[in-house]
């Protein structure tokens, strides 16, 4: 009896090793989380840019924090064997140009980082740090993802 009962749980414990849990481990998984947390940064800056979120210094350093820390960690996240799997938009270039890539991303890290330390301080302050943000995000998207249908 008592190993029948190791054995039903040595079972849910496998189980438990194939569930969503265990696939977040996965990069496509994992770049698309830091990607969507960057998106709801852009999202709150854009919010406060155009007037409609009113400005709150600790969203704005909250959301340059997090775009810096991200983006930091995102090229790591394309071992080769990542080009495709959980509906990935990573087009083949940032396997054939990673140093192109890795260039891109510490791009944008250097722009969050130098809008952190002068810290936009009030709407026309995130909206002149968004202009910044926003072409560095556009050349990466436009070279390295595949264009959403």
């Amino acid at each position: 009896m008592r190993s029948m009962s190791l054995l039903a749980a040595a079972a849910a414990a496998c189980l438990c090793l194939s569930t969503p849990a265990f696939s977040q481990e996965e990069p496509q998984v994992v770049r698309q989380n830091l990607m969507k947390e960057i998106g709801r940064s852009v999202g709150a800056l854009g919010a406060i840019a155009k007037g409609e979120k009113p400005y709150d210094a600790a969203v704005v350093e909250q959301s340059l924090t997090t775009i810096s820390t991200n983006i930091q960690a995102f090229p790591d996240q394309f071992p080769p064997g990542s080009e495709e799997g959980h509906e990935t938009e990573a087009l083949p270039a940032i396997w054939e140009k990673p140093d192109e890539f890795r260039a891109g991303a510490e791009k944008l890290h250097t722009e969050a980082q130098a809008l952190l330390a002068s810290m936009p301080a009030d709407q026309a302050g995130v909206g002149a740090a968004m202009q910044r943000l926003g072409p560095v995000c556009s050349d990466c998207h436009e070279t390295f993802r595949a264009k959403k249908q």
